[in-house]
């Protein structure tokens, strides 16, 4: 675990990343299935219908097995599409198998944009989100966009809409003991690494999130 006192984001970041890009390609499969394990049979995946992933890019923890799963017991899977415009929005567009992908600006994969299969993120069930870091009391250190956090910015003003519930997926190297979250970070329910669960919805429980956020999706 990195102690944080005395470095600041930027620092942070760049330590970070070099620590999971040194990751080995074998080490970075055996972390996806850990990760699979840690995730696939318990309630909180099981029960959700509705579920946004990622694609791993820079040395993120990779969870496709976890996508594969989830499509296979016939949820309904979402990954991130950045707008063209305005360039600071994303949203969450449903993925099929098999389906062709093409490169955003960042030279990560996402589908093609298609408002007709995209879901509003309250909407959403469960919400599997990269990092660069994390600390066990929901902090989440991202790469710096905000394209999350404005995505999510709704929570803070609606307070009893808590959907969907945040989990952020990490290598275990990339743990520090306390982050200094900003006014506009949205903090995690937990964190899941190849390892081990931090926070409050941990292994053994799945605590209610209020179901009275509206959509017409």
């Amino acid at each position: 675990m990195i102690e944080s006192a005395g470095l600041s984001r930027a620092q942070l970041r760049r330590l970070l990343r070099q620590r999971r890009r040194a990751l080995s390609i074998s080490q970075q499969r055996q972390a996806a299935r850990r990760l699979y394990r840690q995730l696939a049979q318990h309630p909180l995946f099981r029960r959700s219908r509705h579920i946004a992933l990622y694609l791993p890019n820079d040395g993120e923890i990779d969870p496709q097995l976890l996508l594969r799963e989830a499509q296979r017991r016939g949820k309904t899977t979402y990954l991130p599409v950045l707008n063209a415009w305005p360039a600071t929005r994303m949203v969450f567009q449903r993925i099929r198998p098999g389906e062709r992908l093409t490169l955003n600006r960042f030279r990560i994969r996402e589908p093609r944009p298609n408002h007709a299969r995209q879901r509003k993120v309250w909407a959403l069930s469960l919400l599997l989100m990269p990092l660069v870091g994390f600390d066990p009391h929901g902090g989440r250190l991202g790469m710096g966009g905000g394209f999350y956090d404005r995505s999510l910015a709704y929570r803070a003003r609606r307070k009893n809409c808590q959907k969907p519930t945040l989990l952020g997926l990490a290598h275990e190297c990339q743990k520090v003991d306390r982050l200094e979250l900003a006014s506009w970070d949205v903090p995690l329910q937990a964190t899941v690494t190849d390892r081990a669960w931090y926070g409050e919805e941990d292994r053994r429980t799945t605590a209610p999130h209020s179901l009275r956020c509206q959509s017409k999706r």
